[in-house]
């Protein structure tokens, strides 16, 4: 595995993120490190294509979806 080593944070961030920490009932560095590995999952250019990727797979099914106000109404009648 890899190591980072960041210099210069301002101190209220450094404490912000102990708190954080704390909160989570982690250490600092098990905190940070969650957090750098969700921020390097958010990569809008992977999300348009997964996206698009995703909506190839529908097509392909040719699987229809139901409106979702026309099945709430049908469970809201079922209950009365």
């Amino acid at each position: 595995m890899s190591q980072l080593l960041v210099r210069n944070l301002h101190e209220e961030v450094v404490e912000s993120l102990k708190h954080r920490a704390k909160a989570n009932h982690r250490s600092l560095q098990a905190e940070l490190a969650l957090i750098l590995e969700n921020a390097a999952k958010i990569q809008p250019t992977n999300f348009w294509n997964n996206s698009a990727k995703i909506r190839e797979q529908f097509a392909k099914s040719k699987q229809s979806f139901a409106d979702s106000a026309e099945l709430v109404r049908e469970d809201r009648d079922s209950e009365q």
